[in-house]
Order: C-alpha cells, then sequence, then structure tokens
C-alpha cells in the first residue's frame, strides 16, 4: 500500500514517542530477523526498528528488503531508527487520513 505525504506525516507524529522494538545488528535483514518482526507485527501496526553500527546493510537498502519481505511502509528513517508502518489485516487500530 502507497501512503500519501498526509498519512506519513500522521504516522510519524504517532511514532514520535515510540520507542524501538527490533534492532538490526550483524546478520542484517535475516531470516530471523524477518520472523522477530512478523512476531512484533502481530501486535503492533506502527513501531521503531534500530539499526546497529555493525550491521552489514545501509540503513536505506534494509528499508528496501524490509518493505519487500513483510509487505509494509518504512514511513521514515531517522539517523539509525525506521519507522515502520503495516496495517493490521483485521481490525485495524490506526485510522490513516483519506489520501
Amino acid at each position: 500500500m502507497k501512503l500519501s505525504s498526509k498519512q506519513k506525516s500522521y504516522l510519524k507524529g504517532l511514532g514520535h514517542h515510540l520507542k524501538p522494538i527490533i534492532q538490526v545488528g550483524k546478520d542484517g535483514a535475516s531470516e530471523k530477523f524477518i520472523a522477530n518482526l512478523e512476531d512484533a507485527l502481530l501486535h503492533h501496526e506502527l513501531l521503531k526498528i534500530k539499526v546497529l553500527d555493525n550491521s552489514p546493510v545501509e540503513k536505506k537498502e534494509i528499508a528496501g528488503q524490509i518493505e519487500k519481505l513483510s509487505k509494509g511502509n518504512v514511513v521514515q528513517i531517522i539517523g539509525h531508527t525506521l519507522l515502520y508502518y503495516r496495517r493490521f489485516k483485521e481490525e485495524p487500530v490506526i485510522v490513516l487520513p483519506k489520501k
């Protein structure tokens, strides 16, 4: 799902106070990382992901891999932190503004 700039801005506001839940380390976007992300996405529609210094892949490349593998959206990259959104299929908690 493609997000509009208005929707991204709204999600950035919601995500400002969040703490990173998952970290990308020396293994990059490995199967284990994706499994942990999928588990976290069962409980959170919006979450932060911390990219550690020892990650073998740049944060923009990791953002692309995460979007591709988990079918969500990286809303924002600030420093070493990604703000990630994937809507719940049933009963979404976050109601996005209209496009």
